[in-house]
């Protein structure tokens, strides 16, 4: 088998011909068969992309997150017993559904560049399936087919998940022995694309929804419902620049539709090891179903809290 130079890589991974919109929304098996086949081409593609562009292009990294949120989450990795200084920047809405400041809003113009710097690569690259194949529909962790596999960006996905959003997950959900596993996709609400997503859970132990619009791109409609299974109380949240919204994957929830504008959200979730999540968070989001059996509710440490599995990540996607 001929080797593929750098160079030859990142053209013969933009002369390839994607699956069609109807193959990939129908998941035909050669869709599979084309990811699958491709993924040592395309992931020297964009270490490639990523090298000839470097002077242009932004190094994803922990400053793009907000100031507060990432003194607060760097010292309790110093000292795990300083936790609650984060906890304290997570604003609860209904049991299990938190919301704070997740990105700087003054650097989300860098971020969208980055991505806008992704779209017009002309590599191929893997929307979520169901949706429309819209600009901003991208698969983020490596698990996934047809990946955003620049070396940089994988470093800022894997910090984001390894530093922020396991630790905060098990501080303000408690999902601590669910949560070695990783996955994540980007997605835009559109009024003539995707417009709304009915009432469901997710097959994650903790998702987590960061909006990225800029400031000066407003949208109506879009907001998304919570519903509190113990009072059946809904608790309605519009999405504002850079603010997340950390969840239990079984919290039903439900997005309107958007009436104008454009939304734009990155979304990544954390479960256990063979897609385990806790007992009674059941999913109709994706194709996963709970597995975990006998939970049992486990007393941990802090320390234990601000730390990294050991356990190695499965190759299996939910989507």
């Amino acid at each position: 088998m001929k080797t593929i130079t750098n160079t030859n890589a990142l053209e013969q991974a933009r002369a390839l011909t994607q699956p069609t919109r109807e193959a990939s929304l129908n998941r035909e098996p050669s869709v599979s068969q084309f990811w699958n086949s491709n993924r040592k081409l395309l992931e020297e593609a964009w270490a490639t992309w990523e090298m000839e562009n470097k002077d242009n292009l932004l190094i994803p990294d922990e400053t793009l997150l907000d100031p507060k949120l990432r003194k607060a989450i760097n010292e309790a990795w110093e000292n795990p017993e300083k936790e609650n200084a984060v906890a304290d920047l997570w604003e609860e809405i209904i049991p299990g559904v938190y919301v704070a400041q997740f990105f700087d809003v003054e650097r989300l113009a860098e971020f969208r560049k980055y991505l806008e710097d992704v779209v017009n690569s002309e590599i191929p690259k893997r929307a979520p399936y169901g949706i429309q194949l819209n600009r901003y529909g991208l698969m983020l962790d490596e698990r996934s087919e047809g990946h955003l596999a620049t070396p940089s960006f994988q470093a800022f996905y894997n910090d984001m998940m390894d530093r922020y959003m396991r630790p905060i997950a098990r501080l303000l959900l408690g999902t601590y022995g669910y949560d070695n596993q990783t996955f994540g996709f980007s997605i835009q609400y559109n009024p003539d694309k995707d417009k709304d997503l009915h009432a469901h859970t997710d097959a994650s132990a903790a998702t987590l929804n960061i909006n990225i619009n800029l400031p000066n791109e407003e949208f109506t409609g879009s907001e998304v419902d919570f519903h509190d299974r113990t009072t059946g109380k809904v608790v309605q949240t519009i999405f504002e620049p850079g603010k997340a919204i950390i969840h239990r994957g079984n919290v039903p929830h439900a997005t309107h539709p958007i009436t104008s504008g454009q939304r734009s959200n990155l979304v990544v979730w954390l479960y256990g090891d063979r897609m385990q999540i806790p007992r009674g968070s059941t999913s109709s989001y994706g194709s996963v179903s709970n597995s975990a059996s006998n939970v049992v509710t486990l007393e941990i440490t802090a320390r234990q809290r601000w730390s990294v599995p050991n356990e190695p990540k499965d190759t299996f996607a939910p989507f």
